[in-house]
């Protein structure tokens, strides 16, 4: 039995890999900020739905470096097969508007968390010659989007860091690959509930992907048939960035 690190895994998407690891066979640990009852019930939920299992939930707010930093120290010699980075923190503006310290809450949340994260557990991933990165990037690191310029660039950022983590481990066993979702149905999407229809339209399935979509790539890519993909980014967005935006 292996055991999985998730990042933001008390609600939406988060929660449906936690659901799909355990369901795959893993151990999972994962963080929440503010989903605190959520988490708890989640853990509850899964530990007597799969006995024997171990599903623990932990209190951290990755925007805080220096509460990050501890809990990456206390983690640092256990062994972790697996990793999802999956919280992320919107931000959006136009880039001539862009507020700096929000666009590097941001950053620091979505890229450089990982980051961090990733070097406490890759040693032990890389002495045991097994291990699996994923990280939740998104479909606006990829296409351009009006108001998206940080959010955007911290996935690019992402998506840069994990192809070249990838190089430098995969003859250690260690895969290191990226998930790109479109549009989700989750909380993150409230805001623009007035404006879901209009986006349906333009989306060539029509619709906003399902959290469960995210969770199975996220558990196959943790399973021995994905020991060959590394280096890769995978979008899960119903076809839209294989479509010219102009519409007639």
């Amino acid at each position: 039995m292996t055991r999985v690190f998730v990042t933001g895994g008390g609600k939406g998407v988060g929660a449906a890999i936690v659901r799909a690891l355990a369901a795959s066979g893993h151990d999972v640990d994962f963080t929440y900020r503010s989903s605190g009852d959520a988490a708890t019930a989640l853990a509850d939920e899964l530990m007597a739905a799969h006995p024997g299992r171990s599903i623990k939930a932990h209190a951290l707010d990755l925007a805080n470096k220096e509460a990050l930093e501890d809990f990456c120290e206390s983690i640092e010699g256990e062994t972790f097969f697996g990793f999802v980075h999956n919280a992320g923190q919107p931000y959006d503006a136009l880039a001539a508007m862009m507020q700096q310290d929000k666009a590097e809450a941001a950053m620091q949340v979505n890229f450089w968390s990982l980051t961090r994260i990733a070097k406490s557990l890759m040693r032990n991933m890389i002495r045991a010659k097994a291990g699996r990165i994923v990280a939740i990037g998104s479909v606006a690191a990829l296409q351009g989007n009006p108001g998206n310029a940080a959010y955007a660039a911290s996935k690019g950022a992402l998506i840069s860091y994990c192809r070249t983590l990838a190089i430098e481990t995969a003859k250690r066993g260690v895969t290191v690959n990226v998930i790109a979702p479109g549009f989700i149905d989750t909380d993150m999407m409230a805001p623009y509930a007035a404006y879901r229809e209009n986006m349906e339209k333009q989306i060539p399935a029509g619709r906003f992907a399902k959290p469960e979509e995210i969770a199975g790539l996220t558990a196959f890519l943790m399973s021995d048939p994905a020991a060959y993909i590394t280096g890769t980014v995978l979008p899960i967005d119903g076809g839209l960035t294989s479509m010219i935006g102009v519409h007639r």
